[in-house]
């Protein structure tokens, strides 16, 4: 079970929906009290698909290529030192 802020849940809404298609409950939070659950329908239809994962983007930032896929880089971020992870994005390019 996910717990969201309730700007969170209302920028991604259909994704916290297909998500409770697939089985999953969002609490949703305001003020960091509990306010409302997502939950899935008793007996509803199955997705036939696997919902995609969220992946974050950026805006553009000039040269900074604005595809940047934040949940990566920041695995890539816990997992190797600064100058491994710029030289390593640099790679990506």
């Amino acid at each position: 079970m996910q717990s969201v802020g309730l700007f969170e849940a209302k920028t991604h809404l259909s994704e916290y929906v297909a998500r409770a298609e697939a089985g999953e409950e969002v609490i949703i939070m305001r003020h960091n009290k509990p306010v409302a659950k997502i939950v899935p329908l008793e007996g509803g239809v199955q997705p036939a698909v696997k919902p995609r994962p969220f992946v974050q983007r950026t805006f553009s930032l000039g040269e900074v290529d604005p595809a940047v896929d934040l949940t990566r880089l920041n695995k890539l971020a816990g997992e190797l030192e600064d100058e491994e992870l710029i030289t390593k994005l640099r790679e990506d390019r």
